[in-house]
């Protein structure tokens, strides 16, 4: 269950700033398959940011998920698809070494069949965007987590 290209690993050690590819839907609808990221690394994390780790118990598979709390052990990290799985429901809490870096933007590239004019100023108002913290008031993963 992948969550990220392999990429977002390339370059870490000279820049801040990398970038991730997503290959899984446990971020629908936030994120979707093939979505582009802006990954900053060593960023402080918050509660509701979403964020680039590694998998507690396949160290070499990037994941991205959304930090709910931080708790004793790590952070409680959830997609924002509750039929997914693959997250802290799973696997527990996630210690803070393993968190790489916050989301801070996605972008989603033109698909082959977006040619028509009206296809490319729909794809071009929604591509790019940031992603955004949530709050206890929207509809969040927190959400899931207090729901269960």
């Amino acid at each position: 269950m992948p969550e990220l290209s392999q990429e977002t690993e390339r370059g870490r050690g000279a820049a801040p700033f990398g970038l991730a590819e997503v290959t899984g839907p446990s971020m629908v609808p936030t994120l979707y398959q093939g979505d582009q990221l802006l990954v900053r690394y060593g960023a402080r994390v918050r509660a509701g940011d979403v964020v680039v780790l590694r998998h507690p118990f396949q160290q070499d598979l990037l994941v991205v998920k959304r930090a709910v709390e931080l708790r004793e052990g790590g952070w409680w990290v959830l997609g924002d698809n509750a039929y997914a799985g693959g997250d802290s429901t799973d696997y527990g809490t996630v210690p803070e070494e393993l968190i790489l870096g916050r989301v801070l933007f996605r972008w989603r590239p033109l698909r082959p069949g977006q040619r028509s004019p009206l296809a490319v100023v729909r794809w071009a108002l929604s591509a790019a965007r940031p992603v955004l913290s949530s709050d206890r008031s929207g509809r969040a993963a927190s959400w899931r987590l207090r729901a269960r």
